[in-house]
């Protein structure tokens, strides 16, 4: 290898000789990890994907506690037996979401449904065809549809089964983990068929769930809407003493963001107050870090700022997460298991 005499460091030619882009191959019968693997010959997104799974494959193999951040629309859009599984099998300790996505797994969890959908059809204008779910009460995600009778249904369910349990102010998490044993009874008493969730996974694996940002969902207005008639409130702040107790008792640690926006920063900031900093990260965002906003923001930059180690191991991937989640995690499973 040559030395730049300008700048008194090696030249990349070596780094790269004998590690030729291969070409991805596909055929009938492919498992997962077949396509993750033939990924690893490529460049670009494939090769980002293919680190990605083996950085989440260590995460999940090594001793470390799991910090697993969740935003974006991911529970109505079919993602949620995935992070109720990865809670399951023990591979999130510590998961930090968003309150409409609580909402959605919890109308899940009672017996509603969300449907297919479309943005428009050829016949009308995308506004059109939203003036006419507004009059038919269906509420729509993109190309996911649901009914609005579904929310009626929740906010009777946090009536009845969650908020009598509260008459004084409590922590966002104590309140999350009513939440996941209220879904759980309901869900096991009228024989619902769907899963009964996300939060009744965490509850029954002692898995605690912060939603720093709860005012704003469904689940944050009806709490408030509470909180006018009854002795009762959620302390946001006393969370943190808990949350920050996390990361400063683990040994080693690991930050899994899906999205970004609010349950980013909260599981990244977490380490500015521990000892350490994370030891893995695995970020899959569509968001571009040139408008220097957080969701954007590189694992790179989270480094400087003393959220990563210096040696940590970490992977993006710049894609629909609705793509990426399934084939990141089916691929580290396979992994490790």
């Amino acid at each position: 290898m040559s030395e730049d005499s300008s700048h008194g460091h090696d030249t990349p030619r070596e780094e790269f000789q004998h590690d030729p882009i291969g070409h991805t191959t596909v055929g009938a019968g492919m498992t997962v990890a077949d396509l993750i693997d033939e990924y690893g010959k490529a460049g670009i997104g494939a090769a980002d994907l293919h680190k990605t799974v083996d950085v989440a494959a260590e995460m999940f193999a090594d001793d470390v506690t799991v910090f697993f951040g969740l935003a974006g629309a991911m529970v109505p859009t079919g993602m949620r037996a995935i992070v109720t599984d990865l809670i399951r099998r023990g591979h999130i300790d510590v998961l930090v979401t968003t309150g409409a996505n609580l909402t959605h797994d919890a109308i899940e969890a009672i017996g509603g449904k969300h449907h297919h959908g479309r943005v428009c059809d050829d016949q009308r204008t995308e506004r059109e065809h939203d003036e006419q779910l507004r009059d038919e009460g269906v509420d729509r995600i993109y190309n996911v549809y649901l009914p609005q009778e579904h929310f009626a249904q929740f906010e009777s369910h946090l009536r009845d089964e969650v908020f009598p349990a509260f008459d004084e102010p409590v922590s966002i998490r104590a309140f999350t983990a009513e939440l996941g044993r209220a879904n759980a009874e309901v869900n096991e008493r009228e024989a619902i068929e769907e899963d009964a969730g996300i939060a009744a996974a965490a509850y029954a694996n002692d898995v605690p769930v912060y939603v720093p940002a709860i005012q704003d969902s469904v689940l944050g207005l009806q709490a408030w809407l509470r909180s006018q008639v009854q002795p009762f409130s959620l302390d946001a702040l006393s969370d943190m003493s808990e949350l920050n107790d996390f990361a400063y008792d683990a040994d080693s640690s690991g930050a899994f963001v899906v999205g970004g926006g609010v349950p980013k920063n909260f599981v990244l900031q977490t380490m500015l107050v521990a000892p350490d900093a994370y030891d893995y990260a695995v970020q899959l965002t569509m968001d571009p870090p040139q408008t220097g906003g957080l969701s954007g923001a590189t694992l790179d930059e989270a480094r400087s700022w003393g959220k990563l180690e210096k040696d940590a191991r970490n992977a993006s991937i710049y894609a629909d997460a609705t793509i990426t989640l399934p084939l990141v995690v089916a691929g580290a499973l396979d992994r490790i298991e």
